[in-house]
């Protein structure tokens, strides 16, 4: 049996796993991902970018050929629960108010281009098959059913089901979901006047009868998305014992072809089907995101109702916080415990999109009691107040996410907009200074010592800025979020190399 050494395995090519292989080749780390499958399914599944995700994307020059690849939707914000009110993210200064409609194959398709061409190596129809543990926690046998692959850290990506997780025995706590549903990408040989004729508001896009639920979305031509439940199905998606079906049986397309139907009646007419899968709304997380040199990310970690187009993104937002700090680690330039940062800082985000999923999924119900239907109608007044809607649309898009990086000054752990800078070689935005995928030590009115020493991977630019910031220098980790912010030259001295050492690097 052949081997295979490398710095890092990630388990699962999806937007989470190729997102983390992007970021550590960027870096310069040996690594190799696996993928199950022998070839990528052409699926739109989690086809939706939030701002935030967007916006982290662009930090690293990914979001361009991501946008080339995206499908016509209107210009609308997202939603709470389908509630017919657009969720309006402009008062967050976003150059990305809206989501990005990129079907997932394209999003894997692309990531894995860049992550190739950086150095990663990506291994399909290779599925895990086992996980050993070396002594004392320094490293990781990864058996794929034929070659064995060591490795320093081990990454599982491998979805809501994982087979990484399975193996190693951890449980995954949590609630069974209440519905089965079917996801299908299908095209349409004929359409009723009840087809939408463009993707807009989901609220526009939802319908219910002949006890279907349904939402149909025009994806470009003849192609649609198509989501729908039944109510025969509802309350047995963990119980298959009471059900024909499970959620492992194929869809067919008489099935689909029967909701179609139902729902939008006889004069639309099923002409094929792309592929199909079932889901459901099953609601849990690892209570660690970290077992030794095993680390999860993405579905793999936490699962939850697919309301608001949240899976995808929180998952490649793991992966841009895991990636630089697992190279930090690897290259022996990171302060002591900065690995274990990533779970003190995801976990929580994915404990907050379980929380307000679920509320979601009461609010959504598209059978809902009449005590239901009262709380929808007072939640929809609600959310047309501003202050309430700002909030759900910091929520939703990430735009309003905060770490707790400890300090004083009032931007540290808050997202920084993505301001224009004039520099002596000209102006510059500063999503631009991400590209290698350093820190940056952005000072906008000379506060910073001159001698100052900064360790390798921290990039120091002078820079006047065309409004205000909200501080005189900022010093931003790799993925944007700021760990130092100061106002004056006495503060810089003694403050900032402090920050550096606690959640960058050992100053040199």
């Amino acid at each position: 049996m052949s081997e295979f050494e490398t710095e890092v395995v990630i388990a699962g090519a999806g937007p989470t796993g190729l997102t983390l292989a992007y970021e550590l080749a960027l870096a310069g780390v040996a690594t190799l991902v696996l993928e199950r499958l022998p070839q990528r399914v052409e699926q739109v599944k989690g086809g939706t970018l939030q701002p935030r995700t967007a916006e982290l994307l662009e930090l690293r020059g990914l979001l361009a050929p991501l946008r080339a690849r995206a499908t016509v939707r209107e210009p609308i914000g997202g939603h709470f629960a389908a509630l017919p009110v657009a969720l309006d993210c402009t008062p967050f200064a976003t150059r990305h108010p809206y989501p990005i409609a990129v079907p997932q194959w394209e999003i894997e398709d692309v990531l894995e281009g860049l992550a190739t061409a950086r150095g990663a190596r990506v291994l399909r129809g290779a599925p895990v098959t086992g996980v050993d543990l070396a002594d004392g926690g320094q490293g990781v046998s990864v058996t794929t059913g034929g070659p064995v692959v060591r490795a320093r850290y081990l990454v599982a990506c491998d979805g809501g089901r994982s087979t990484v997780r399975k193996l190693l025995e951890l449980p995954f706590p949590g609630r069974p979901g209440t519905y089965l549903a079917v996801l299908a990408d299908i095209r349409l040989s004929s359409v009723s006047a009840l087809v939408p004729e463009r993707a807009g508001h989901i609220s526009t896009l939802t319908r219910e009868a002949g006890g279907y639920w349904t939402m149909l979305v025009p994806i470009g031509g003849d192609r649609y998305r198509f989501t729908y439940g039944h109510e025969s199905q509802t309350d047995r998606a963990e119980n298959t014992d009471r059900s024909d079906i499970s959620r492992d049986t194929p869809v067919t397309p008489g099935e689909i072809t029967d909701a179609l139907t139902a729902v939008y009646g006889e004069r639309t007419v099923l002409g094929s089907v792309d592929n199909s899968s079932r889901f459901t709304d099953a609601t849990r997380q690892l209570e660690h995101y970290r077992h030794g040199p095993v680390l999860f990310a993405g579905d793999a970690a936490h699962i939850h109702p697919p309301l608001g187009g949240q899976g995808l993104n929180i998952g490649m937002q793991d992966a841009i916080n895991l990636g630089w700090k697992l190279a930090a680690t690897l290259q022996g330039r990171a302060p002591h415990g900065l690995l274990d940062t990533y779970h003190a800082e995801r976990h929580p985000v994915g404990a907050s999109v379980l929380h307000h999923t679920s509320a979601q999924r009461v609010l959504a119900d598209p059978r809902p009691t009449p005590d239901v239907a009262a709380l929808r109608d007072i939640f929809v007044d609600l959310v047309r107040l501003p202050d309430a809607n700002r909030h759900l649309a910091g929520l939703m898009s990430g735009l309003s996410l905060r770490y707790d990086l400890g300090g004083g000054h009032p931007l540290v752990g808050r997202r920084v907009p993505d301001a224009e800078l004039v520099t002596e070689s000209g102006t510059i935005r500063l999503s631009a200074l991400f590209g290698a995928g350093h820190a940056v030590l952005v000072d906008l009115a000379g506060i910073v010592p001159a001698g100052l020493r900064l360790p390798a991977g921290i990039d120091l630019v002078r820079a006047k800025c065309t409004e205000d910031l909200g501080a005189a220098a900022l010093l931003l980790r790799p993925d944007g979020y700021p760990c130092w912010a100061g106002d004056d030259p006495a503060e810089a001295r003694t403050t900032l190399p402090a920050a550096i050492a606690a959640h960058l690097a050992p100053l040199p």
